[in-house]
């Protein structure tokens, strides 16, 4: 299983990218929203990876952090949800987004990916809404490390450290974990957790722990 690709970008085309790692060149497919954020040919890039294998055929599929690859192995497992489809709804909404959509049922979100129609929306709803809170607490690790650039100095050739790709929303990725995991302990559901951390997101991104906490909360306090 290829779990990492880690190299230097030769093309970017319209659905996929080709990353050569010390003479061998891969195709890694990405979603819209993974291969706009990477950057040009010439330069270093990592990207986590899935390989599809089939009879007559094998594919690898980047992402730029593990929370993305999870959702898009969970998306797979869906019936009527192939890689095509996968890409599509995480180009769309990104893993934040699909966490929120998932754990607050929201299939029209869902839905708004290029060729997802209602009942593929909703079957993605019900068949993972159990397990977002899951991959919704998984802390955004750090990026992919990048590969050496060889460079050619008077010595001979030196490997140098490429310069590190953008860093993912980590703080958030921690803030939404450490608000599941301080919810749990109060003892609310996991699902109900990850709806009210969702929902508290989708209204005010970017909250630090303690404030997503108390957002969430609220979301969970009975009405009246």
């Amino acid at each position: 299983m290829i779990g990492r690709i880690a190299g230097r970008i030769e093309y970017k085309s319209d659905d996929h990218v080709l990353i050569d790692v010390r003479g061998v060149g891969y195709v890694v497919h990405c979603s819209d929203r993974t291969l706009a954020a990477l950057p040009g040919p010439g330069e270093a890039a990592a990207l986590f990876t899935d390989l599809l294998v089939r009879e007559d055929l094998l594919q690898l599929f980047g992402f730029p952090t593990l929370v993305e690859k999870e959702w898009h192995r969970l998306l797979m497992s869906v019936q009527g949800v192939g890689a095509k489809a996968s890409l599509a709804i995480l180009g769309t909404l990104g893993p934040d987004g699909v966490s929120r959509a998932i754990a607050l049922g929201d299939w029209n979100a869902i839905k708004a990916a290029r060729g997802i129609g209602p009942k593929t929306a909703q079957r993605v709803v019900n068949e993972l809404k159990d397990k977002a809170p899951a991959v919704m607490a998984m802390a955004t690790p750090a990026p992919a490390p990048s590969a050496p650039v060889m460079t050619a100095g008077d010595a001979g050739d030196v490997i140098e450290p490429a310069a590190p790709a953008a860093p993912p929303r980590a703080a958030a990725g921690a803030a939404q974990a450490e608000a599941l995991s301080a919810l749990t302990n109060l003892g609310y559901a996991p699902g109900e957790a990850a709806g009210a951390v969702a929902q508290a997101l989708g209204d005010v991104p970017d909250l630090d722990t303690p404030a997503l906490i108390r957002e969430a909360l609220k979301r969970l306090a009975p009405a009246g």
